[in-house]
């Protein structure tokens, strides 16, 4: 398997050449250059359980690992689950419930990043190099990212994160980290922000260089390959091809679902919801792309403007015609808007925009009705699942995107008596925390690089 950039200027990389790069010199995101078909699979897979199907899926796009030692990385990974099967499902009436947050930091992005920590440490391992991580979180990444790398010795992780933006508890799941190799840096900004200097750092390709840096955010290919299994995981448990309502932000969660029904996985369609940052929403309504004000919503993580994610979904939109993404990206960030010719034509692909009001009207009805609580960004997606479900002749699954305990605020503001609490997190408050706090500014996030980072070559 070969990986290349979304805008043509990078080809012909390893997996692990892949992984290590994060995002392109070209300023675009890596791809597989062929996406394999998993059809005649799909019989044989039925009866996998969740580490045997990862297993199965994630060894198609990784053959420079040799495959007994991938395996052990992949089960590894997922022993750190809660869940025994690591995901949860919950039936609420017509809509089913895919709990991703029953790993270490009570967030989705665990599926993905307790698999990347490992594949870090074992290549770098191999390789015997040293690796500065640059992330930017809107709330969960970071926590997740931390915990996927924490006390590694040839690892630093710098997380950028929007001061007094993300909820208490997320901002203590990074902060409250004592590791040496963990740095948490807060932003005087929005999370915008956090990933436009995030993104201005990778394309100075000199420090880039000199300072060894690499990604943990959905702009690396790692994230969105370990996303696609639970999609397919889930699609095999239906009858018929069920339909996913995905709570978005930057895109990843519900692009690794659109790979996963490319690659042959039964899925019927996919759903966006978004808040109040409808971005994504116009785009499929519209096919304008054009950026608006940050709203702060009791969805912090949703709270984007820019989806990052989205490039590679328009490199497949447009069918790898890189000079069209390149034209169209280039006007987006010229000026802050690009259109195609009218709505896109993307059948299976559905956007809606959620309310402040509908998300806390779902998070009381559910525990009203159900017994059972929502997070704020999952009352995102099941209030719009209420919007899709007329239309939908097919299974209708709701994507969990964390715990409840982690929007303690939000959670109470709708239903004064709901539970919403979790012993790990519990267990931070009081916790010694630290965090540097800086200007939204490049100059300002590089200087933190160079007093903190190790195994450079300057």
């Amino acid at each position: 398997m070969k990986y290349c950039s979304t805008r043509g200027g990078v080809a012909d990389l390893s997996f692990v050449d892949a992984l290590l790069m994060g995002l392109a010199p070209d300023g675009g995101l890596l791809v597989p250059a062929e996406l394999p078909d998993v059809t005649s699979k799909l019989d044989q897979w039925r009866g996998l359980d969740f580490i045997s199907l990862a297993q199965a899926v994630i060894a198609l796009f990784v053959d420079d690992i040799d495959r007994p030692t991938l395996d052990k990385l992949i089960a590894e990974a997922y022993e750190t689950f809660e869940h025994p099967d690591v995901i949860g499902w919950q039936q609420l009436d017509d809509v089913d419930v895919m709990e991703l947050y029953h790993g270490p930091t009570l967030a989705f992005k665990d599926v993905a990043l307790q698999l990347l920590g490992r594949l870090f440490e074992h290549v770098l391992g191999e390789r015997q190099q040293h690796l500065n991580i640059l992330g930017a979180t809107s709330g969960d990444t970071g926590g997740a990212a931390i915990a996927g790398v924490r006390g590694q010795d040839n690892i630093d992780i710098f997380i950028l994160f929007p001061e007094g933006k993300v909820s208490p508890l997320q901002e203590l799941q990074m902060t409250t980290v004592a590791d040496a190799n963990v740095h948490c840096v807060a932003v005087q900004g929005s999370f915008d922000d956090c990933q436009s200097l995030m993104k201005e750092i990778f394309a100075d390709l000199e420090f880039k260089a000199e300072f060894q840096l690499g990604a943990v955010n959905s702009v690396n290919w790692a994230r969105v390959m370990a996303q696609i299994v639970y999609y397919g995981y889930a699609s095999l448990r239906y009858e018929r091809a069920p339909a996913f309502c995905v709570p978005t932000g930057n895109f990843g969660n519900v692009f690794a679902a659109f790979l996963a029904k490319e690659m042959g996985f039964p899925i019927d369609r996919l759903l966006v919801a978004t808040n109040e940052n409808d971005i994504l929403a116009r785009f499929f309504a519209t096919g304008e792309y054009a950026r608006g004000d940050v709203h702060f919503t009791l969805s912090p993580a949703m709270d984007i403007q820019v989806a990052s994610n989205f490039e590679r979904f328009l490199y497949y939109y447009f069918d790898k015609d890189t000079a069209r993404l390149k034209e169209f990206m280039h006007a987006f960030s010229s000026r802050g808007h690009a259109s195609l010719d009218g709505p896109p034509d993307a059948r299976f692909m559905q956007a809606t925009a959620v309310t402040t009001e509908q998300t806390l009207t779902a998070v009381k009805d559910v525990h009203e009705q159900f017994n059972y609580v929502l997070d704020p960004h999952t009352a995102v997606g099941y209030a719009a699942a209420q919007v899709f479900k007329r239309n939908v002749d097919a299974p209708l699954v709701c994507v969990a995107t964390a715990h409840p305990a982690k929007f303690p605020d939000a959670v109470k503001q709708a239903a004064a008596n709901a539970p919403a609490n979790h012993p790990a997190l519990d267990a931070l408050v009081g916790l010694p925390a630290r965090k540097e706090v800086i200007p939204a500014t490049v100059e300002a996030v590089k200087k933190v690089i160079i007093e903190h980072a190790r195994g450079f070559s300057a």
